[in-house]
């Protein structure tokens, strides 16, 4: 009998020791994580997850204790922006923009506040997920001791080696290495840096792995057992799929979103900030080309950007108009099977031992 490989006994020691069957973990999408998909998943051997950007604290409790029987979750926060700088009348350049995608934007749209990040820091003490993970930055050093002392592990989620080795040093238990072709949001610690600094998965990965002593999770670009296998060669101990799930029917996700995944190649999808404020990749729709054309205004910083697009997204979703839609999509969204997520993860899994074998 031949030797496990050796990418496969790396895997599957690390998914051990999160009490999974199977290495292969669901993005925390802010907005996409419903109890059903992270439910889904777990059963499925894998790890839910949940992204709380947006959550008060009673609603990440609630939603820990949706999964919690399913099995290991983890629950993911962005670290704060300093507080945006305005520009009033940028801002209303902005909402006469905006006025011709969507129901017209009141002067106080931009007025929006992120949920209170010490709030939910306790909320996640409280719910006791098995990982925490972090974007957008690293946790306080007192945060991080206290996750320490609840027996939660952190995982820190960084785009450059710069940004590994400040998360080693800072104590992460484990790396989540996002390349540049992921959907949503990227976890860059500079906002400035999201779109200059765009790093692909294939070049970072193994740069990484190489530069620290603590596991790595490969994310960005993966939706099938290609990329998977191919990750785990370059070093990583486990792959985290976002995109590759949101055509699943546990996700939710309106119709017109789901369909254009399926038929999306990777040059449909570009970075903009035009939704949030925070560069993001999204399905190249109208309004995203609109936005960045040059007699476009620029998009106002995060969350001012969230608040003022809201009515349009709001009223697209609801339309079910693509056009004019938060379609967040990484490049490898036409991989993406309409599938229960059940079948995403043993479908993946399976090919992988096979490829690997």
């Amino acid at each position: 009998m031949s030797a496990r490989h050796p990418a496969l006994a790396r895997a599957e020691t690390f998914a051990a020791a999160y009490g999974l069957r199977r290495p292969l973990l669901l993005a925390p999408m802010a907005g996409a994580c419903p109890p059903a998909l992270s439910v889904a998943v777990m059963r499925a051997g894998g790890l839910g997850a949940c992204g709380a950007l947006l959550m008060q604290p009673a609603a990440i409790l609630a939603w820990a204790e949706a999964v919690r029987e399913a099995g290991p979750f983890q629950i993911n926060l962005w670290i704060p922006d300093p507080a945006p700088l305005r520009d009033p009348a940028h801002e209303a350049r902005l909402r006469t923009f905006l006025g011709r995608f969507g129901p017209p934007v009141s002067a106080e749209a931009g007025d929006v506040t992120p949920p209170d990040f010490a709030g939910q820091c306790e909320a996640l003490i409280e719910a006791r997920p098995r990982i925490v993970s972090s974007i957008m930055g690293l946790y306080p050093p007192g945060f991080v001791t206290r996750l320490k002392e609840s027996g939660i592990a952190w995982w820190a989620t960084v785009s450059t080696v710069a940004e590994a080795l400040a998360a080693e040093a800072a104590g992460a238990d484990a790396l989540v290495a996002q390349g540049a072709e992921a959907g949503g949001h990227r976890g860059c610690f500079r906002a400035d840096n999201a779109e200059a600094g765009a790093v692909g998965l294939m070049a970072l990965l193994p740069a990484v792995v190489d530069a620290v002593r603590i596991p790595v999770v490969a994310t960005g670009g993966i939706a099938d057992a290609r990329g998977a296998a191919a990750a785990l060669l370059l070093g990583a101990s486990a792959v985290q799929v976002g995109t590759g799930f949101l055509r699943c029917p546990e996700a939710g996700i309106p119709p017109a979103w789901a369909d254009a995944l399926g038929r999306a190649r990777p040059e449909d999808t570009r970075l903009t900030r035009a939704f949030s404020g925070r560069t993001g990749r999204s399905l190249a729709t109208d309004y995203v080309a609109a936005a960045a054309r040059p007699d476009a205004p620029a998009p106002a910083p995060y969350p001012v950007q969230r608040g003022l697009t809201q009515g349009m997204r709001e009223a697209a979703a609801k339309e079910g108009d693509l056009a004019r839609m938060q379609a967040w999509a990484g490049q490898a969204a036409g991989l993406a099977r309409a599938v229960p997520a059940g079948e995403v993860v043993g479908g993946i899994w399976e090919e992988v031992e096979a490829l690997l074998r």
